[in-house]
């Protein structure tokens, strides 16, 4: 059975960018569209791995990141923050809020794949 993944992501381009790489992955791929989605579709879908934005209209990925981990329901969900927030700190910031891995956009497709397998497996040990 494939891997379901929540893609949380604002901009067309990078949507279809990005779904269409993740398929080609043998993920199937779901999509949400800003935080408030994401947090509805985390809780009614259970994803087995979120790929998050930061910068996101009405709720902000660290927001989401943040709420999904207070939920008993998804706190266990693998969240991958991939973003063009890649100041100093920024990492941190994820990494606090409750994303498991961080990815600064751009990167290669080959890169994002790695870092979803290897959150994949750390979640299923």
């Amino acid at each position: 059975m494939k891997k379901r993944i929540l893609l949380v992501e604002d901009d067309s381009a990078t949507i279809d960018v990005m779904r269409q790489e993740l398929e080609f992955l043998g993920y199937e791929v779901t999509v949400a569209k800003n935080g408030i989605e994401a947090l509805e579709m985390t809780t009614s879908e259970l994803p087995d791995l979120i790929v998050m934005d930061i910068r996101l209209p009405k709720m902000d990925g660290l927001q989401a990141a943040s709420l999904i981990r207070k939920n008993p329901k998804t706190q266990a969900i693998p969240i991958l923050a991939a973003t063009a927030k890649a100041l100093l700190g920024d990492r941190e910031k994820c990494l606090a809020s409750g994303c498991d891995d961080y990815i600064a956009k751009p990167f290669t497709y080959k890169a994002l794949g790695a870092a979803i397998k290897k959150l994949l497996k750390s979640s299923e040990s």
